[in-house]
Protein backbone atom coordinates (compact mmCIF):
# COMPACT_ATOMS: atom_id res chain seq x y z
CA UNK A 1 0.00 0.00 0.00
CA UNK A 2 1.32 3.44 -0.89
CA UNK A 3 0.11 6.89 0.11
CA UNK A 4 0.65 9.94 -2.10
CA UNK A 5 -0.35 13.48 -1.19
CA UNK A 6 -1.81 15.28 -4.19
CA UNK A 7 -3.82 18.27 -5.31
CA UNK A 8 -5.79 19.02 -8.46
CA UNK A 9 -7.37 22.24 -9.64
CA UNK A 10 -10.76 22.78 -11.22
CA UNK A 11 -12.53 25.56 -13.10
CA UNK A 12 -16.30 25.31 -13.49
CA UNK A 13 -16.81 26.76 -16.98
CA UNK A 14 -20.39 25.51 -17.34
CA UNK A 15 -23.55 25.27 -15.24
CA UNK A 16 -23.80 21.54 -16.04
CA UNK A 17 -22.61 18.90 -13.58
CA UNK A 18 -18.84 18.74 -13.91
CA UNK A 19 -16.73 15.75 -12.82
CA UNK A 20 -13.72 17.01 -10.87
CA UNK A 21 -12.16 13.89 -9.31
CA UNK A 22 -12.54 10.17 -10.02
CA UNK A 23 -11.14 7.34 -7.90
CA UNK A 24 -9.92 4.29 -9.83
CA UNK A 25 -10.59 0.67 -8.93
CA UNK A 26 -7.39 0.14 -6.90
CA UNK A 27 -7.31 3.29 -4.77
CA UNK A 28 -9.12 5.18 -2.06
CA UNK A 29 -8.94 8.91 -1.41
CA UNK A 30 -9.09 10.96 1.77
CA UNK A 31 -9.94 14.55 0.91
CA UNK A 32 -8.61 17.18 3.27
CA UNK A 33 -9.87 20.30 1.52
CA UNK A 34 -11.95 21.46 -1.42
CA UNK A 35 -11.30 25.17 -1.79
CA UNK A 36 -13.92 27.16 -3.67
CA UNK A 37 -13.24 30.67 -4.96
CA UNK A 38 -15.89 33.01 -6.34
CA UNK A 39 -14.37 35.53 -8.75
CA UNK A 40 -17.76 37.08 -9.55
CA UNK A 41 -19.28 40.32 -8.28
CA UNK A 42 -22.45 38.47 -7.15
CA UNK A 43 -23.23 35.55 -4.85
CA UNK A 44 -23.04 32.16 -6.63
CA UNK A 45 -24.92 29.03 -5.59
CA UNK A 46 -22.84 25.82 -5.61
CA UNK A 47 -23.65 22.13 -5.11
CA UNK A 48 -21.06 19.44 -4.43
CA UNK A 49 -21.99 15.77 -5.03
CA UNK A 50 -20.35 12.51 -3.95
CA UNK A 51 -21.25 9.82 -6.50
CA UNK A 52 -21.11 6.15 -5.53
CA UNK A 53 -22.15 2.94 -7.26
CA UNK A 54 -25.53 3.03 -5.47
CA UNK A 55 -26.33 6.69 -6.19
CA UNK A 56 -25.24 10.22 -5.41
CA UNK A 57 -25.83 12.77 -2.69
CA UNK A 58 -25.11 16.44 -2.13
CA UNK A 59 -22.48 16.68 0.60
CA UNK A 60 -22.23 20.48 0.50
CA UNK A 61 -24.60 23.20 -0.68
CA UNK A 62 -23.64 26.83 -0.32
CA UNK A 63 -24.06 30.34 -1.64
CA UNK A 64 -20.60 31.87 -1.91
CA UNK A 65 -20.58 35.68 -1.56
CA UNK A 66 -18.97 37.86 -4.21
CA UNK A 67 -15.16 37.87 -4.36
CA UNK A 68 -14.73 35.35 -1.55
CA UNK A 69 -13.76 31.74 -0.90
CA UNK A 70 -14.98 28.75 1.09
CA UNK A 71 -14.03 25.18 1.96
CA UNK A 72 -16.51 22.45 0.98
CA UNK A 73 -14.94 19.89 3.35
CA UNK A 74 -14.87 20.80 7.03
CA UNK A 75 -13.37 17.56 8.37
CA UNK A 76 -12.47 14.86 5.86
CA UNK A 77 -14.28 13.15 3.02
CA UNK A 78 -13.47 9.50 2.26
CA UNK A 79 -13.91 8.27 -1.29
CA UNK A 80 -13.86 4.57 -2.09
CA UNK A 81 -13.00 2.71 -5.28
CA UNK A 82 -14.84 4.07 -8.38
CA UNK A 83 -16.41 7.01 -6.48
CA UNK A 84 -16.29 10.42 -8.13
CA UNK A 85 -17.05 14.06 -7.35
CA UNK A 86 -19.29 16.30 -9.43
CA UNK A 87 -19.84 20.00 -8.87
CA UNK A 88 -22.56 22.27 -10.24
CA UNK A 89 -22.86 26.05 -10.11
CA UNK A 90 -25.59 28.54 -10.98
CA UNK A 91 -23.21 30.86 -12.87
CA UNK A 92 -20.61 29.58 -15.34
CA UNK A 93 -16.93 30.56 -15.46
CA UNK A 94 -16.69 32.28 -12.06
CA UNK A 95 -15.99 29.40 -9.63
CA UNK A 96 -12.63 27.62 -9.39
CA UNK A 97 -10.51 25.99 -6.74
CA UNK A 98 -8.36 23.06 -5.75
CA UNK A 99 -8.79 19.68 -4.08
CA UNK A 100 -6.13 18.46 -1.61
CA UNK A 101 -6.12 14.75 -0.85
CA UNK A 102 -4.24 11.61 0.13
CA UNK A 103 -4.33 8.90 -2.53
CA UNK A 104 -4.11 5.43 -0.98
CA UNK A 105 -3.16 2.83 -3.58
CA UNK A 106 -3.91 -0.84 -3.00
CA UNK A 107 -2.40 -1.90 -6.33
CA UNK A 108 -0.24 -5.02 -6.00
CA UNK A 109 -1.43 -5.42 -2.40
CA UNK A 110 -1.26 -8.96 -1.10
CA UNK A 111 -4.58 -10.11 0.34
Amino acid sequence: MTIEYKSVTYDLTTTNLTTTLTVNATTRVIIKEISVANEHNNTVECDFFLNKSNGSAIFYHTKIPADSNDNAVHNTLVMEENDYLTFQVATAAVISGQISFALISRKNQNG
